[in-house]
């Protein structure tokens, strides 16, 4: 009982924002993502202290999930900010900065904490507002029967991703095929209940990244293509079947409860032949292709094979659906009854396509189907995985705007263009809180200012950040250049949408300016937006770093267990 080591005390730790200690990891955390923030963000390795690879990245959703830390305030925002990111797949960066530059700022002005909290509170609500409003002035409505906007909001979420090393061709190429496939899986003609499709994704390591391409329909890696009959190969309809059971005669696949077995019965035989009367129904019913998610038994192959059947097995899972919805297939679960005709489906054809060291089976659909497979091609292990993550984000960015079909300017516009907003605002809002006039005037700025520091983050060269006093847009001046030449120098504002002229008027970002009602900026201009951003996962980006900040602030004790 000597070596038994007492239980220590619960470590509580009171007002963690007061706390030194914690203010320092989270100006360290802080400075850590916004050195990943935007196109021009530095990438970050990490590799775990106990052993492990080395992740290389920039992506809100490997760097935080990758970075731990035993201080539970910090895990909190990380937390909160990894939620955000689960469900929208884009602005994690955004949400966790403006987070932890809303919790700086308020630590900064010396306000109450319950004053910051309401005023934030007010603050976001006018936002939100604004921002779902018909007249906000830095929402880009997307027209479905053009796929500029869509390509232009795709690169710019490829772009903003250094980790995958692409030139701007290679991006461009990359976001064309990321619209491409998100067509694909859009139905068009259906009556009913519509049904998004899938895109699934095979990643060549080796080759060019313009080597990569979609195409509609389903590619399945095929080892033994020698197997298959060429004469089976296309048709105008071939008659599919597949099963989700396994094919190989085990007795583990006969189901739950206790076998009885006479002791002359040969089990093996006995199944074996009810897999060949399977056999022998499905090529009386015509069945021209075979497909199976597991394994199938040697002999069933061969039966199969001799009447000209094409047999694919171990399909896996994950692509069982996929096939399932493309071949208008149910998956049949039992050997042990007949197949109804409604579980059999049709694919057009099968055709083989070579990809460097990979031989895919590619299996068309014959009607309209909402399924395709992209191919991801690039140099390197590293790059292709990076690039993989980046492309699933911007299919699920794509998906969103089906909900919302709109847009938010990019380049750190809307962030400039809300904190002008604000500041013009605030005086009609004065009175309606539980605090005085000052202390609301001073968490408005502060609001404000976390607001714009987001935007000058996207500035990686030591630049100047400022904003035009007519659209609230923003600008990056750089260095080196004096006041004197600024207007040659601009050129356009971070969005694209703006243009520099002599009789426009500029401020340094986080200083005092007149306040002013942000302009939208007139159709008529002959510049396309360069940079968009997601409309849904940014406002929701706005709201969880809001909410997350305050919920921050109204956090008084935290008791840990060291144990």
């Amino acid at each position: 009982m000597s070596r038994v080591v007492k239980k220590s005390p619960s470590v509580c730790t009171d007002l963690p924002l007061d706390n030194t200690d914690i203010c320092n990891k989270l100006s360290l955390l802080k400075q850590l993502l916004i050195s990943c923030f935007g196109p021009a963000g530095r990438l970050k390795q990490i590799h775990n202290n106990i052993g492990g690879r080395v992740i290389s990245t920039s992506t809100s959703s490997v760097l935080l999930s990758a970075l731990s830390s035993s201080q539970p305030f910090i895990n909190l925002i990380r937390t909160s900010v990894l939620n955000h990111v689960s469900r929208f797949n884009d602005c994690g960066l955004f949400t966790a900065i403006l987070c932890l530059t809303l919790l700086e700022q308020a630590k900064q002005s010396g306000l109450r904490r319950n004053v910051s909290i309401i005023v934030n509170k007010h603050l976001l609500g006018l936002c939100t507002s604004y921002l779902q409003g018909q007249n906000c002035g830095c929402k880009v409505k997307l027209d479905f029967c053009s796929s500029q906007y869509f390509i232009t909001l795709a690169f710019s979420v490829i772009s903003s991703k250094p980790a995958c090393v692409l030139t701007e061709p290679e991006a461009l190429h990359i976001s064309k095929l990321a619209v491409q496939a998100f067509l694909l899986t859009v139905p068009c003609n259906n009556t009913g209940v519509a049904r998004l499709g899938k895109t699934l994704t095979v990643c060549v390591e080796g080759h060019p990244v313009l080597d990569s391409a979609v195409f509609p329909g389903l590619l399945v890696d095929m080892p033994d293509i020698f197997f298959l009959n060429a004469e089976n190969l296309h048709g105008r309809s071939l008659c599919t079947v597949l099963f989700s059971a396994s094919l190989a005669g085990d007795l583990c696949e006969l189901g739950d409860g206790n076998i009885e077995l006479h002791g002359d019965a040969d089990t093996d035989s006995q199944i074996l032949d009810q897999l060949l009367e399977l056999g022998k129904q499905v090529v009386q019913d015509g069945v021209n292709l075979f497909v199976c998610q597991k394994v199938i038994h040697p002999v069933l192959q061969q039966y199969l094979r001799g009447q000209s059947v094409t047999v694919i097995e171990r399909l896996g899972i994950s692509l069982m659906e996929s096939l399932s919805q493309l071949a208008g297939a149910q998956p049949v679960a039992t050997l042990h009854t007949r197949i109804p005709p409604k579980a059999y489906g049709k694919v057009k054809e099968l055709t083989i396509k070579q990809f460097g060291s990979k031989t895919m089976l590619h299996i068309h659909p014959s009607g309209e189907s909402a399924i395709c497979t992209m191919i991801l091609c690039h140099r390197n292990d590293t790059m292709l995985s990076e690039l993989k993550v980046v492309c699933q984000k911007t299919e699920h960015v794509l998906r969103l705007t089906l909900r919302e079909p709109c847009a938010l300017m990019g380049g750190g516009c809307t962030e400039t263009h809300l904190a002008a907003y604000i500041r013009n605002k605030k005086t009609h809002c004065l009175g309606i809180f539980c605090c005085s006039q000052t202390e609301y005037l001073l968490g408005a700025e502060g609001f404000c200012r976390s607001l714009e520091s987001v935007a000058a983050a996207l500035d990686h060269k030591c630049g100047n950040s400022l904003t035009d006093l007519t659209h609230a847009h923003y600008w990056t001046l750089p260095a080196d250049v004096v006041e004197d030449h600024m207007e040659n120098s601009l050129g356009v504002c971070g969005c694209g949408l703006v243009e520099s002229c002599p009789s426009k008027k500029w401020t340094y970002l986080n200083t005092k300016y007149p306040e002013f009602s942000p302009a939208p900026v007139s159709k008529g201009t002959h510049l396309q937006v360069r940079v968009l951003d997601s409309f849904t996962s940014k406002l929701s980006g706005l709201q969880v770093a809001v909410e997350t900040a305050n919920l921050a602030l109204d956090v008084q004790y935290i008791i840990q267990d060291t144990n």
